[in-house]
């Protein structure tokens, strides 16, 4: 099946997929998984449930593709098969749409296969579905930039004066990401508020998240190499949820002069699904203008940005969750080609497999702000819970959930969600 057929609205799988699932036949995202005492492996979501494909290539589903290496679908992370190239893996998601697709008897009827290659999700364990080499995050969103110098800075000047003409980021610590529901140990390190005439050290008092979307590098380049705004989608797989976790109080006393360090690096969530960007098509949407003009390189053609709807919940230990936050993806003022594009526009290379995060994603409105910063604004406004307590910033016990999907008409492609709890300093 051509990948653009996949989202005609209409498609229909025999696997059981629930109203307002976030993995219908048109989504078919990836991810890593292990069933009972079997190796993890290559995972497709429908539904509830994980398609195995090492199972179907071995059940010859997949010799019609000639694939160069069809043992990628027994690998522990998604990179060989993202290596294969994006026409291969097109094909390979073209071709599970075909077989799950309503009218196709040739898996559906195979019920004696049914066991080994199709679980229930909440019967599997799922794993970081990829080795990272390098993560770099963004600090894209204009809402959130402002907001932060309007709190720190001048309310007048609150952006910097490159912030409008470059897509600001950091290198940060891939060694730290972690998978959707690995607990998140509060971090040590100093702190010293303005009336201390010496810096401190101790557990962060003033921890948070960052609501955020990331992409999958899906292509190599080489040093010297740079990737243009027009070819920047060729080097780009997918995109997960991401919650990168900070220490406010350690990075206020750390970051100047060279940036975030010890309020960044101690753990950042990844979501264990990876929508391909083909899912996403059908929810293009307009960039927002971008004034002054930026450079010649960075600028770009067509509608870069995507309307995907990002929630995010709080949940005291032993306590119901309550929504904190309502956003948007749609809002980031520098969008995901142009961040590409400075990337490498300097000769830097990209590795398979390499996370480029949004940076925090805050909308227009207070309930549409990207993290506890801003939500309950330096702590100043304590948002309240639904078990009658209040936040400032992130209690140790609480777990923090994140949600997206994209929506138009019947069709819904979901990210599922990410979650971390909190657990006390060592």
């Amino acid at each position: 099946m051509n990948y653009q057929d996949i989202s005609n609205p209409s498609l229909q799988s025999w696997v059981d997929v629930p109203q307002g699932s976030d993995f219908p036949i048109q989504n078919l995202p990836f991810g890593i998984f292990s069933k009972g005492n079997n190796a993890s492996r290559v995972g497709v979501a429908i539904g509830e449930h994980v398609l195995d494909l090492a199972v179907l290539m071995e059940e010859g589903f997949f010799d019609e593709l000639s694939l160069k290496d069809g043992s990628v679908f027994h690998e522990s992370v998604l990179n060989p098969m993202i290596a294969l190239g994006k026409d291969a893996t097109r094909a390979i998601r073209g071709r599970v749409a075909d077989i799950l697709k309503s009218d196709n008897p040739e898996l559906r009827d195979r019920t004696d296969l049914h066991k080994e290659a199709l679980h229930l999700q909440k019967n599997c364990k799922m794993y970081l579905p990829l080795h990272i080499g390098d993560y770099t995050d963004f600090y894209s969103s204009i809402e959130h930039a402002t907001n932060v110098g309007t709190m720190f800075r001048d309310p007048k000047n609150a952006l910097l004066p490159n912030w409008k003409h470059l897509p600001v980021g950091y290198h940060g610590r891939a060694s730290s990401i972690v998978i959707s529901g690995t607990p998140i140990i509060r971090p040590l390190g100093q702190t010293k508020d303005a009336e201390q005439e010496l810096p401190v050290f101790g557990p962060s008092k003033r921890l948070d998240f960052e609501l955020e979307m990331a992409f999958v590098v899906g292509k190599n380049t080489s040093m010297g190499q740079r990737v243009s705004t027009q070819e920047a989608e060729n080097y780009i797989f997918g995109f997960a949820l991401f919650n990168d976790w900070s220490a406010r109080d350690i990075q206020t006393w750390e970051y100047v002069p060279l940036g975030p360090f010890l309020a960044k690096n101690f753990a950042s969530s990844l979501s264990p699904w990876i929508v391909t960007l083909d899912a996403l098509e059908p929810f293009r949407v307009a960039t927002p203008v971008q004034e002054p003009a930026v450079l010649p390189y960075l600028q770009f053609e067509g509608l870069k940005n995507f309307d995907i709807q990002l929630e995010v919940y709080l949940q005291p230990e032993g306590s119901s969750e309550t929504k904190i936050c309502s956003s948007n993806f749609k809002y980031m003022y520098w969008n995901v080609n142009q961040q590409l594009a400075h990337h490498t526009v300097n000769g830097c290379n990209i590795k398979i497999g390499d996370l480029m995060a949004s940076g925090t994603i805050s909308g227009p409105t207070p309930d549409s702000y990207g993290s506890m910063l801003e939500l309950a604004w330096k702590g100043t406004k304590p948002l309240k819970m639904a078990d009658g307590s209040e936040r400032r910033f992130i209690n140790d016990g609480d777990t923090v959930i994140m949600r997206g999907f994209a929506q138009k008409g019947t069709m819904r492609i979901g990210f599922g969600e990410v979650s971390g709890k909190v657990l006390p300093a060592n």
